[in-house]
Parts: structure tokens; sequence; C-alpha cells
């Protein structure tokens, strides 16, 4: 039997990529300059990779349903059914919308109440395309710049005091924001401000004010030129503000408001596209849904650094058992081992690896990726590093708190 998945994955073309960075790792020209967003890897039924095996190309959700115990482990295929994350390269040149994910239950609930509405799963208005959350971490690979989390309340008022002093013409609308009573109700107030005042704030902002902040102007300032008129063009003001150096990640749990800004990185979540809008796009936004789904609460980003665990292989901590982060560095060692008794997906991120299992070997060079059997893993060689992605904790272990609320 076949022991060595090499993978063909579907690259998404979102207006937002970058037209250069995964192009770049992969070693591909992109001669019409197109956008190359996200690279999935993964059983996504929107966008499955997919695998030569037995002499054709399958599916590879198909050929794990077909050999569950082999390909998975037969104690992950019993809990989740299929390959639980879904693990992308993600290329954001401009900002993705400002968004959130729902919990299991809340995705579950949802996801029944829009089938029983009869909302088809493509309708633009649907907000639950599946019945699972969608926790995810974020690793850089570049620097990268994204927006995390309600800021404290009270940080939040004395920066939209500062704007409304800068700005005489908008301090009485924006009153009703820096009195809000609590973070539910400054989001309503926000969505609520007249087209006059968010034509207001959309000057003011690219009249290049001074901010508190300082740093969110020029975001600021950037997200008035792409998205003129959305109030949440002042997000950075009640928003954290997050800089990650490369090999810095960002672990995102349900119900937390995000954006992802500006850089390269690679992207691993739970298997789902269970996405709630709030700002900064032309999308479908459902206010009333996104505020149920949200964590009103402040929140304390906490950027993650990966532990050596063996030689070469650093993990990140994980906080969801659909899925696990680890980085390969051979830095000159001779040989690398593949985590044993479960799958993984492992994409090269510099270099060239030779990958050995049983009598079987392939080369993969920089921007290839591998899918590795829980039955038969294997080992890397050479002058490489990459990241992998594997399920998480055991089914039925318990999680650590994600971050500083509990």
């Amino acid at each position: 039997m076949q022991h060595i998945f090499p993978l063909r994955n579907t690259v998404k073309h979102y207006d937002w990529g970058s037209a250069e960075w995964i192009p770049a790792l992969m070693g591909e020209k992109n001669p019409l300059k197109e956008p190359w967003a996200e690279l999935w890897m993964g059983t996504h039924p929107l966008g499955p990779s997919r695998v030569f095996f037995e002499g054709r190309e399958r599916d590879l959700g198909e050929l794990i349903r077909e050999e569950p115990e082999f390909f998975l482990g037969g104690e992950l295929y019993e809990a989740w059914g299929g390959l639980p994350f879904l693990f992308k390269l993600l290329a954001a040149e401009k900002p993705l919308s400002i968004q959130a994910h729902p919990s299991l239950e809340q995705a579950g609930e949802g996801f029944e109440r829009e089938n029983r509405a009869g909302l088809p799963l493509e309708a633009p208005e649907r907000n639950y395309k599946d019945r699972s959350h969608k926790p995810e971490i974020i690793c850089a690979l570049t620097g990268f710049d994204a927006l995390c989390g309600f800021r404290e309340p009270g940080q939040i008022r004395h920066s939209l005091e500062s704007l409304a002093r800068q700005a005489d013409v908008l301090k009485r609308d924006l009153e009703p924001l820096i009195r809000a009573e609590n973070l539910k109700i400054f989001l309503k107030r926000l969505f609520e401000l007249s087209a006059e005042t968010r034509k207001g704030l959309t000057r003011t902002l690219l009249a290049g004010i001074e901010t508190d902040p300082p740093e969110a102007g020029p975001f600021m300032r950037r997200f008035a030129e792409l998205y003129p008129d959305d109030p949440a063009i002042i997000a950075p003001l009640y928003l954290n503000l997050v800089h990650l150096e490369s090999g810095e990640a960002l672990f995102l749990p349900a119900g937390v408001l995000h954006a992802y800004i500006h850089g390269f990185g690679v992207e691993l979540m739970a298997n789902s596209d269970n996405v709630l809008r709030g700002g900064l796009t032309s999308k479908y936004m459902d206010l009333q849904e996104l505020t149920s789904v949200l964590d009103f609460s402040a929140f304390t980003v906490q950027i993650l650094h990966s532990e050596e665990k063996t030689p070469g292989l650093h993990a990140y901590p994980s906080f969801t058992g659909e899925f696990s982060l680890s980085r390969l560095d051979s830095r000159g060692r001779e040989t690398l081992s593949a985590p044993a008794g479960r799958p993984c997906i492992a994409i090269i991120t510099g270099g060239e690896a030779l990958y050995r299992v049983f009598d079987e070997q392939i080369r993969l060079k920089q921007g290839q990726s591998l899918f590795i059997p829980a039955g038969a893993p294997g080992s890397f060689e050479g002058d490489f590093s990459a990241c992998l992605a594997a399920p998480g904790r055991a089914p039925g272990e318990k999680s650590n708190p994600a971050n500083g609320n509990g």
C-alpha cells in the first residue's frame, strides 16, 4: 500500500490577498498579478486537497473515509468523523473583514435554525455553513498585524474623547459612544451612527489627525481609504492592535472580534466556515446574530511562542482538541521524525527536505505539502523548515484557558 501522500491544494483568490507571498513561497509565477489570498490544505468541501493514489488523483477526504483506521486512527475517526482541522497559508495584503466565530453550541443551533428557515448553504445571507465552531491560530511567517478582542472600556473611552476633542464637529455625535454603559451598547450605537457622522469620521481620519494610541492612526487612515463611511474604520480605538514577529502566534477562541490586517502566515483552525462579520466589508453583515455570539469582556492578548519538545520540533500551546501547530527546524540535524500515531499535514516553508517512510521516499521543495497518515509516520532529512498541523489533545481531554479571561 502507498504510504506517502503529497498534496495538490486549492488556492483562494480573494481580493484582499497578496500577488506575491504565496506564489513566491511555492516557486510559482503569477504574471497576471492575481491576488493569492489563501492556500487550503485539508478536506473542507469548499476546497479539498487532492492526492495521487493508485494511479489516479483522489479527494483526500474520500480517501480518509475509505480507510479511516490507517489515515486517522480509530479513536480520532470515532471522535471527529474525519480530519478535524483546516490548514492554510494566509497572505493579507489588505485587511480582512472584522469578524467573530460561534461556539460549538451556537454553531449547532444556528445551523439547524437556518436549515429550518430553508436558507440555501450558498445564500449570501447565510451565517452558519456547518455545525462546527471555528477556533483558530495564526502564526506569522513575516511581520503580521491584527486586531484582536475588545480593549478595556476605560481605554476605549479615553481614545474616543481624544478623537472628539480634535474633531469638534463630531463631538456631539461621538458622545453616545463615549457614554455607552457597556461594550454591547457601544457596538450597537457605533453601527447606528448617521450617514453624516460616518462621512465626518472618514474625513477626519483621512486628514491625518493625531490618535491615542498613536499607532492606531495609520491603520485607521488605511481603513478609511479602503472602506469610507464604514463606522468600523475606528476599530483600532476599541479593539487591541497586535503585531506578531515571524514565528510568533495568536490563538482566537469563539466570540472574539478580530481582523487580520497585513502579513503572511500559516493559519490553523477547526474544519469550519462559520463567519459573522462586524465591519470593513462589502459582504453580508447580521449585526444581531454577531452580537449574540460575541464575548463583550475585555480581551487579554497572549502572544504565543513555540517550545522545543524534541530536538528540532517546536510546538505551540494547544487550546482545542481539533488541532495543534508545530514547526520543524532541521538546523543541520540528520533526521527529524513526524509525530507518531497522529495524522498531520506538513508544508515546507524553507529549504528542501527528503521524506522517508518504510521503503518509500519523496523530495519536497519549499511550498510543497504532504499528508502523513496516523498509520505511517516517517522522517525528514535535509536543510529545511516546515510547519505541521495535527489534532490537538486526545478526545475528551480538557483544554486550558485560551487567554487571561479564563
